[in-house]
């Protein structure tokens, strides 16, 4: 029996609402299926699967650089959204 998972990964409409940046948890870090712990581990060595920018004493990750990581095209895209005409 396959073990059961902790963390709730995004959905497709949680990752289209996101702000254009964010704190790296628990947004980011669910995205990837990681715990806080892992999450804060990995961008203080540097070793977060996206860019983290870091703003005083908050790590922070924008929407355009998570969903290229994980292959997901920008909502506006998906969507059907304005375009520039």
């Amino acid at each position: 029996m396959p073990k059961q998972c902790l963390i709730d990964t995004l959905t497709l409409e949680e990752l289209a609402a996101l702000p254009v940046s964010f704190g790296i948890w628990p947004t980011a870090g669910r995205a990837f299926g990681l715990s806080r712990w892992q999450t804060y581990e990995l961008a203080k060595r540097d070793d977060f699967p996206v860019r983290v920018l870091r703003v005083g004493q908050r790590y922070r990750v924008t929407r355009a650089d998570l969903l290229r990581v994980l292959g997901v095209s920008e909502p506006a895209a998906v969507e059907g959204g304005d375009s520039a005409a």
